[in-house]
């Protein structure tokens, strides 16, 4: 089991395998590295690295320390000590905000990135009409105390559109143990705050690679509306909607996504 101890102590597990140009898998709010299980085909041809953040999956819990400026040092660290050069980030709904929260620390490791059900702004403000209201936040931070593991899953399983759910989407999660380790109730709440509060639009304009992103039309989490903004507000993206689809698209509908994800990796690895 790979752990990488940060400089803070932070033990941050992550999985590794295959080999060639890195690809970098983050899972969003209260998740682990296991919920990209369906992509570990591209170990065929490039170098999959899964971690979990600090409080998630198999990660530490420390006391303390779960601002998106923890989990972006967590992540500069995670590339450095594992020397990855020329990597593709793919990052999933609040791991849209790590990503964007550490790509000053990790630009010059990058050749793109892949933002997924994201938002640069998870709640609505008078200026950002793409987030949810306040009240969402807080009412979820409510259940977590009421009933933690309850209200994860039931977070987990909204996620999914009825006809996602009529699929047996969410049965499959559970069934094929998708939702790894429950986060340590710190972190979620924590993490939950951060990802509250926090605003990274102001970062949009400086990532100059390649983007590619990827949103549900029928994200209920996410508006899809955010990844429009960030694809006008980024140097250079393209955006993908998938018609019908909710929160984790690469769970929904995985062969669709998978085939989006390797035309944009081969072309930006054509060169290399």
């Amino acid at each position: 089991m790979p752990l990488l101890k940060t400089a803070e102590g932070v033990g941050i597990h992550y999985e590794e395998k295959g080999e060639g140009l890195p690809l970098v898998f983050i899972h969003g709010w209260a998740m682990s590295g296991s919920v990209w299980i369906i992509q570990h085909g591209f170990t065929d041809r490039y170098r999959v690295i899964v971690p979990d953040l600090r409080g998630h999956g198999l990660s530490s819990a420390p006391d303390s320390g779960y601002s998106f400026e923890n989990f972006a040092h967590d992540l500069y660290e995670l590339f450095s000590r594992l020397n990855l050069d020329k990597a593709i980030l793919i990052a999933w709904s609040m791991g849209v905000q790590v990503a964007l929260q550490a790509f000053p620390l990790i630009r010059e490791r990058l050749a793109a990135l892949i933002f997924v059900s994201g938002t640069p702004k998870f709640t609505a403000s008078e200026d950002y009409s793409y987030g949810l209201p306040s009240d969402e936040t807080r009412g979820l931070g409510l259940r977590l105390k009421k009933d933690f593991e309850k209200a994860v899953r039931d977070f987990i399983r909204g996620m999914f559109t009825d006809e996602e759910l009529l699929q047996g989407c969410y049965e499959r999660m559970v069934s094929d143990k998708i939702f790894g380790k429950l986060p340590a109730r710190l972190a979620a709440h924590a993490s939950l705050k951060s990802l509250a509060c926090a605003d990274l639009r102001y970062t949009l304009s400086s990532v100059k690679v390649p983007v590619l992103l990827i949103h549900g039309s029928a994200d209920n989490v996410c508006p899809p509306m955010a990844s429009h903004y960030m694809t006008e507000h980024l140097p250079s993206a393209r955006l993908e909607i998938m018609e019908g689809v909710g929160h984790a698209p690469f769970l929904s509908r995985p062969t669709e996504f998978t085939a989006i994800l390797i035309k944009f990796i081969d072309g930006i690895h054509a060169d290399d």
